[in-house]
């Protein structure tokens, strides 16, 4: 586990369960000290008494076990400091946020690179593989979903087909209150 990692444990084991709840929005069963909160349309669970982060959602694997190491920290950290903000509906793009870099570069690419190469000529594939994890379609690019990684974290992919000139993209875009 890492410093980060224990540190995010040990101060959301100090707070107040209600007050969580209302920032995150999550819910919190006081009788099993268990977190729950919903995470591209599926139950997530947090446990700070194991330290331990589970669902028994069968998608679940690839981001608590495939990208464990981007979602475990995330979420966290989320219930560590979500704020009671609602979305501006203004979308930029995570390089233009503060720390926004870190994604970008080194081991904490986000795979969006992986996201073109398999639904470049299958927008309806993109589209239902967005529903499947809660998101919404929306009317940017060839393709595009917004969904939500965390209640109040929406995420815009926008899909681009390749054609005769350009190789098929993925822009990740957020919300300007992310």
């Amino acid at each position: 586990m890492s410093a980060g990692e224990e540190k995010a444990w040990e101060i959301l084991s100090a707070l107040d369960p209600e007050d969580v709840c209302k920032r995150a929005p999550a819910t919190y069963d006081s009788v099993c000290g268990i977190y729950t909160l919903r995470s591209f349309g599926m139950d997530i669970f947090v446990s700070p008494k194991d330290k331990k982060i589970f669902s028994d959602a069968p998608q679940s694997d690839a981001l608590l076990n495939r990208l464990g190491y981007f979602s475990q920290l995330s979420i966290l950290w989320y219930l560590v400091n979500a704020k009671e903000i609602s979305p501006s509906g203004n979308l930029v793009k995570p390089v233009n946020l503060k720390g926004g870099q870190l994604f970008f570069r080194g081991t904490h690419v986000l795979p969006v690179d992986k996201i073109a190469g398999k639904y470049r000529d299958d927008a309806e594939g993109f589209l239902i593989k967005g529903h499947e994890l809660g998101a919404e379609k929306r009317s940017y690019g060839d393709a595009s979903i917004r969904a939500f990684p965390l209640p109040r974290v929406p995420v815009v992919l926008i899909l681009w087909r390749a054609d005769e000139e350009y190789p098929p993209r993925v822009d990740l875009l957020l919300d300007s209150t992310s």
